[in-house]
């Protein structure tokens, strides 16, 4: 099951369960839609994987199977810029 992560690991933007603004690897890492495209150009600096619309899941869903809720660090060097 995907964590459903909070947070853009590139610029710390929240990213909700029900956003579609979040983008995910196959290893969940997560990025908002902005850093997806502009800082990323559509590759994850982790694996070197593709970054794909994360799904959302439904409200009802949340209950049995919540989104994360630990923040993952953002990696210094986005901080600054490449």
């Amino acid at each position: 099951m995907l964590d459903l992560r909070p947070n853009c690991e590139c610029c710390d933007r929240d990213l909700p369960p029900e956003s579609p603004e979040a983008r995910i690897c196959t290893f969940e890492c997560t990025f908002c839609a902005t850093c997806a495209a502009d800082v990323l150009q559509g590759f994850c600096p982790n694996c070197s994987g593709n970054l794909v619309e994360r799904p959302i899941r439904p409200q009802a869903a949340l209950i049995k199977a919540p989104a994360s809720t630990r923040r993952v660090e953002v990696v210094p060097i986005f901080r600054t810029g490449r």
